[in-house]
C-alpha cells in the first residue's frame, strides 16, 4: 500500500546568487592557461571551497578584491614554497617573492578597491543552482552564459582590465614582456615566450621606389619595403599634382595623399616639404569640402608651424578663424584671437577674417557681404559652407525693416549674389516663391508678406555644424 503524499510541501533551499567577481574568480581559477602541473584539480576545488566558505560565513564576499586575490592553485603553491622563507623575513618582502602568502585575502582586512569591469557579463542563469567551485573546468560552458562584444571585452572579463594599483602594472608589465596575453602569476612564468617588437627602434628608413600606393591604416610595424624614402616621395608628390590638374579624381588623391602623409610620418620627417604636402591636402579637401580630412591637415600644420619649419601659417590662420565662425566655435575662436600678435592682424588674410567675424557679432549684414565677395586665397570655400545660413538670417532681418516689398535687385546686391537669377532661386528654394511680383518691369519681393516664413529654415541652419564623418 502506498504511503499518502505529504500535505506539507519539502522546504526547497533557497538560491544563492554570487556576486559577479566571484564567479569571475572561478572562472579564471579552473582556466585551462591558468593551470598549474602538479597541482590537481580536486586539491584545487577544495582550496577554493575554503577560500570561498570562508569570505561567506565571515560576510565578506563583496570586501574582498577578487581580481587581485591569487588563484587556489597559486596559493597552494605558494603554500608548498613556504617552508623555505626564513621567518624572520619581512611581509613587503614576502609579498614581492609569493605575490601574496595570505590564503583568504581578507584575514587582515580588505585590500585596495578598484575599477571593476562589471558590465562586460551577463548574470548566471536561474537555473544554474551549483556554487561556483563546482563549476566545470571547460571554458566553453561559461562562455555559453556570458556575452562578448569583442576581444578587449573577453580580456577584461577573464581579469586583464585597467588597474591603478602598483601590484597590477607590475604584473602586467611582466605580461606584455613575456609576450603573454592572459593572467599569470609573479612566481609563475608564462608558457610561451614570444618576443614583442620594439617600439622604441625609431624611424623607419623606406627603400620603396614606387610613386603611388595605396593608403592601408597601419596595425603593426611599418615595413620599410613598402615605405617610400624623400627623393621618391618629393618625384611623388609633383605626380599628384600634375593628376590633380588633369584629372580631378579627389578619392585617388586624397587616398594617395594619406598614403604620403603616412610614409612621411612612419619615417619621422619633419621639414618644408612635409608642410607643402599638408598644405596641399588642405587645399584639395577645402575645395571638395571634405572638412574631416581638412581638420586632419589643420592639427599637423599647427605642429609644424611651431616649429618655424615654413610653409604659409598667416593664410591657414585665416583658414581657422573662418572654420570656427562656420561651427560657432566661440571658445577656440577666443584662443586663435589671444595668440594673434600685432603683425600678423595686418596681414591681408587674417585682416579680412577678423572683419568678417566682427560685421556678423555687429550684425552688419552688409559689411559680411562685401567681405564675402572678396575673400582672399581659398577662404571663399570656408565661406561658402555658412553663407547660406548668413544669408537667411540677414534676409529676415530686410523682410522685417523693409515695408512693404523691395527690388529683387537690391537684394541680390545686399546679400551678395552674382545675378538676379540667382537670388531668385535661392528665394524660392525657401518657400518666398509666392512673395514675387513682376511689377513696372520690375520683380519685387513683398516683405510685408513674408512674415515667419524663413523662421524654421534659419534656425535649422544655425544649428550645431557636425562633422564626425569625411568624405
Amino acid at each position: 500500500m502506498a504511503l499518502p503524499a505529504s500535505n506539507t510541501p519539502q522546504a526547497e533551499k533557497p538560491k544563492r546568487e554570487w556576486p559577479l567577481p566571484v564567479r569571475q574568480y572561478v572562472q579564471r581559477s579552473f582556466a585551462a592557461e591558468n593551470s598549474i602541473p602538479g597541482i590537481g584539480r580536486e586539491e584545487m576545488e577544495t582550496k577554493l571551497k575554503a577560500v570561498i566558505s570562508e569570505a561567506a560565513e565571515s560576510n565578506s564576499l563583496s570586501k574582498v578584491d577578487w581580481e587581485l586575490l591569487p588563484l587556489p592553485q597559486q596559493m597552494i603553491q605558494s603554500e608548498r614554497v613556504k617552508a623555505q622563507i626564513p621567518v624572520n623575513q619581512t611581509w613587503r618582502d614576502q609579498f614581492s617573492t609569493l605575490n601574496v602568502h595570505e590564503t583568504n585575502g581578507f584575514s587582515n582586512g580588505t585590500l585596495s578597491k578598484k575599477r571593476k569591469s562589471s558590465d562586460l557579463a551577463t548574470a548566471l542563469t536561474d537555473n544554474d543552482k551549483q556554487p561556483p567551485w563546482r563549476a566545470t573546468n571547460h571554458r566553453n560552458v561559461f562562455e555559453d552564459r556570458l556575452s562578448y562584444a569583442d576581444k578587449r571585452q573577453r580580456n577584461e572579463l577573464d581579469g586583464q582590465g585597467p588597474n591603478k594599483s602598483q601590484y597590477s602594472l607590475e604584473n602586467r608589465k611582466r605580461r606584455f614582456e613575456a609576450g603573454a596575453n592572459t593572467y599569470t602569476s609573479v612566481q609563475a612564468p608564462p608558457k610561451d615566450h614570444s618576443p614583442m617588437p620594439d617600439v622604441d627602434q625609431g624611424p623607419v628608413v623606406g627603400r620603396s621606389q614606387e610613386l603611388e600606393k595605396k593608403y592601408f591604416r597601419l596595425t603593426s610595424a611599418p615595413n620599410p619595403d613598402i615605405v617610400r624614402p624623400l627623393p621618391v616621395l618629393e618625384k611623388t608628390l609633383e605626380l599628384l599634382k600634375k593628376k590633380w590638374k588633369k584629372e580631378n579624381n579627389y578619392s585617388y588623391i586624397c587616398d594617395q595623399f594619406k598614403s604620403l602623409r603616412q610614409d612621411l610620418t612612419v619615417q619621422h620627417i619633419k621639414n618644408d616639404f612635409t608642410v607643402n604636402v599638408y598644405e596641399i591636402h588642405a587645399r584639395i579637401a577645402l575645395e571638395k569640402g571634405d572638412l574631416g580630412e581638412y581638420n586632419q591637415c589643420q592639427t599637423q600644420l599647427r605642429a609644424l608651424y611651431a616649429q618655424k619649419i615654413g610653409g604659409h601659417p598667416t593664410e591657414f590662420k585665416a583658414y581657422r578663424i573662418l572654420y570656427f565662425i562656420h561651427t560657432c566655435n566661440r571658445t577656440d575662436m577666443n584662443d586663435v584671437l589671444a595668440d594673434l600678435t600685432p603683425a600678423e592682424k595686418k596681414e591681408p588674410a587674417i585682416k579680412h577674417a577678423l572683419d568678417a567675424r566682427s560685421a556678423l557679432a555687429l550684425g552688419n549684414y552688409h559689411r559680411f557681404f562685401q567681405l564675402y565677395l572678396e575673400t582672399p586665397n581659398m577662404g571663399a570655400y570656408l565661406m561658402d559652407m555658412f553663407v547660406t545660413r548668413e544669408r537667411l538670417a540677414a534676409l529676415s532681418n530686410i523682410c522685417r525693416a523693409y515695408k512693404q516689398d523691395v527690388k529683387l535687385r537690391f537684394v541680390t546686391e545686399e546679400l551678395g549674389f552674382e545675378s538676379d537669377e540667382e537670388g531668385a532661386r535661392f528665394l524660392c528654394e525657401y518657400g518666398c516663391q509666392n512673395f514675387l511680383e513682376e511689377r513696372e518691369g520690375e520683380v519685387r519681393l513683398l516683405t510685408g508678406k513674408v512674415g515667419n516664413t524663413l523662421d524654421t529654415a534659419t534656425s535649422a541652419a544655425f544649428r550645431k555644424v557636425d562633422i564626425k564623418g569625411q568624405i
